[in-house]
């Protein structure tokens, strides 16, 4: 863990599935990022991009998370092409209402 980030850990259960398939054990995730992800749930909330305050939270969550893995492993071939995309896409959201 960095000294300089925010710790989170993130609990995932699966509680419900229309299948009737068998439910998935609890998934727990400790990870850093360098942003307050609470801050940044509020403001995708008021900004309500989806007339959804869940969706907006998921979004939040989904995005910080994925963007800060991206970030740590900006040198791998995978992102390669995808980086200049997300820069492009998060100037928006950030300039959006």
């Amino acid at each position: 863990m960095n000294k300089k980030y925010n710790h989170y850990k993130l609990t995932l259960e699966h509680v419900y599935s229309p299948a009737n398939e068998d439910l998935h054990r609890r998934v727990e995730v400790v990870f850093d990022n360098h942003d307050n992800l609470f801050s940044i749930i509020d403001l995708m909330q008021q900004k309500d991009l989806f007339g959804d305050m869940g969706q907006s939270t998921e979004f939040a969550i989904g995005l910080k998370m994925f963007g800060e893995v991206m970030l740590k492993n900006k040198d791998n071939a995978l992102f390669e092409e995808f980086m200049p995309a997300f820069k492009d896409f998060m100037k928006k959201l950030k300039s959006s209402n």
